[in-house]
């Protein structure tokens, strides 16, 4: 058995100690570290039976039996030490014997290294475990208006970029459903997608969360510190929202978080990397914040890299009747019975303002669904503020009868289908020619 120059470079690279013996247990190879540990030169081992340097080796049992022996731990003198011993076969047959010596000093090394990572390791799973999984993708966004649609092929192009991306609208519009949507439709899909509102949190725990902190860094600091969240979301991506809400200073750490991909933990000396996507959102003006001094103008434009205003619902009225329908699916298999809403009570929420947006019009319909009798949603049980006139309701003749059009051929294309076959149907139910029911979906 020989050992190419090559293989011989690689063993004596190693911290290990490693000796090879061939099938008469004469010693073919030692490296450096072996030769260290013995005490000996290389020359004055090559050819000597293994037994005659170490009388209680136990290589050579390895080459009767054929079977490994692993984990034996030995002492000598000061030295304590593990060996790992292999059977070396060629062809089938057992051509030699191989030991791997791993010396006390490095299992200490290996042991504390493997606890750091097993401690951080658990702040990273724990912070996983408590994240909200991405669950909603594109085709979970309600989107039968032209706006909504034009929102989404803007989201789904920024999906396919690494831009930060900034989403700007009004509370209840459905912000984080547009965030896990483009996470889910990223080359970032298979990592983990992490959301943290902003306003929940004071300045101070606010940056521990974005950016961990060391062990002691402030009282009460666990022990071992605490990773943060771009930490934590590294290769994945994080959705901070109502960014409008972070402090000037902490401002500043998370522009050059951004710029730099570089954080520092608290009470940290050293920087981590971190590859991040950074999605946020906000429901404030942030403009009218950076014309007050209370955001910076250049994290705003560092944010605002690839911007989407999700709209309001009542810029996206044709949406209404399918948003009304998801929700009544959703509640009859919550209360195992049909729930179904009255056309004139239909008629009243696309005629109402929803200043708290699609987040209001859930919660109503959910408890229009608790307090009906029948199951069926009608206009006497709906509260008096959607029943109130407003300019909503000052629309002309031809938009209410465009509006009941729409709401009538919405619905039944929900029952028959909005495929060629159900929309065949949907016009013969409706008495009209297939190419008007075109022209009537085409102006919604």
């Amino acid at each position: 058995m020989k050992i190419s120059e090559t293989m011989a470079t690689i063993f004596n690279a190693m911290s290990e100690g490693i000796n090879i013996i061939d099938v008469e247990a004469k010693i073919v190879f030692c490296n450096k570290a072996y030769c260290e540990f013995l005490n000996m030169d290389f020359s004055k081992l090559k050819g000597q039976l293994l037994r005659s340097v170490r009388p209680g080796a136990r290589l050579p049992e390895v080459l009767r039996t054929g079977k490994p022996i692993l984990y034996a731990p030995r002492q000598e003198a000061d030295d304590i030490y593990f060996v790992n011993m292999y059977p070396i076969c060629v062809g089938g047959q057992i051509a030699g014997g191989l030991s791997v010596v791993t010396f006390i000093q490095q299992v200490y090394q290996f042991q504390s290294v493997l606890e750091e990572i097993k401690q951080h390791s658990k702040q990273i799973l724990k912070h996983i475990s408590k994240a909200s999984n991405a669950r909603y993708t594109f085709d979970d966004i309600v989107a039968e208006s032209p706006l909504s649609k034009q929102t989404i092929s803007l989201a789904q192009k920024a999906a396919a970029t690494e831009a930060t991306i900034f989403l700007q609208g009004e509370s209840g519009t459905g912000k984080e459903l547009y965030a896990q949507a483009i996470h889910n439709a990223s080359a970032r899909s298979s990592i983990i997608f992490l959301p943290l509102n902003c306003a929940n949190f004071n300045a101070n725990t606010l940056e521990s969360e974005l950016f961990g902190y060391m062990e002691g860094a402030f009282t009460g600091a666990k022990k071992g510190g605490k990773i943060g969240l771009f930490e934590a979301a590294s290769g994945g991506t994080l959705f901070l929202d109502e960014v409008s809400e972070i402090s000037l200073p902490l401002q500043t750490k998370l522009l050059r978080a951004l710029q730099e991909r570089l954080v520092r933990p608290l009470g940290g000396i050293e920087e981590k990397a971190v590859d991040v996507r950074l999605i946020a959102a906000c429901n404030a003006d942030i403009e009218s914040y950076v014309q007050d001094g209370r955001f910076r103008a250049d994290l705003y434009y560092r944010l605002n890299n690839f911007p989407i205003r999700v709209p309001p619902l009542r810029e996206r009225r044709d949406d209404i009747d399918r948003l009304v329908a998801h929700v009544l699916d959703d509640m009859s298999r919550k209360m195992k019975k049909s729930i179904s809403i009255s056309n004139e009570a239909l008629y009243h929420l696309q005629l109402y303002g929803w200043p708290g947006n699609v987040r209001e019009l859930r919660n109503i319909i959910e408890f229009l669904s608790y307090l009906t009798d029948d199951g069926v949603i009608g206009e006497d049980i709906l509260p008096e503020a959607l029943k109130q006139p407003g300019e909503e309701k000052t629309s002309t003749l031809s938009q209410r009868v465009k509006q009941f059009e729409r709401s009538e051929i919405n619905k039944l294309l929900r029952i028959n289908g909005s495929n060629l076959e159900g929309k065949r149907k949907t016009a013969c139910q409706l008495g009209i020619s297939l190419a008007n029911l075109y022209s009537k979906i085409g102006r919604q």
